[in-house]
């Protein structure tokens, strides 16, 4: 099953926090879910897709511990039988003010709130892109 992501945009939450997209802080010294997905899609703009980053940053905050490629792929099987909250959940676009746009090929980078192409996107001006609102952080 396809859990991904086309042509759309993860839209800033109604009740997000932030007037512009800001880095995840650290707390207490340890990376968070934000600050590991900022980190992964920063680096790699337009490469992964939902999928990568729901199961990679649920591997980098377990115990370190050397893996075979054969056991990546079977905990990543492990944690898709079960069903995944999908990324309008993540901290990035309920909390800190950053976009989530998804390519037509289901790859993701981000898309800050104030920048003119979030913008546009919002304000209906790209046809072919999608508008999903993140999820609320508390209930209307």
């Amino acid at each position: 099953m396809d859990l991904n992501y086309y042509d759309t945009l993860i839209a800033v939450a109604d009740d997000c926090p932030v007037d512009h997209a800001v880095e995840p802080p650290l707390r207490g010294g340890k990376k968070t879910v934000a600050v590991v997905q900022f980190e992964m899609i920063d680096a790699d703009p337009g490469v992964l897709t939902q999928e990568d980053v729901l199961f990679e940053s649920w591997l980098r905050r377990q115990e370190p511990v050397e893996r075979s490629e054969a056991e990546i792929e079977e905990l990543r099987a492990q944690f898709f039988a079960k069903s995944q909250a999908c990324l309008r959940a993540s901290p990035l676009p309920k909390q800190y003010g950053w976009g989530l746009l998804f390519d037509q090929a289901g790859r993701v980078r981000l898309c800050p709130m104030e920048s003119a192409e979030y913008q546009r996107i919002v304000a209906g001006e790209v046809a072919d892109v999608k508008v999903l609102k993140a999820m609320r952080s508390r209930r209307a």
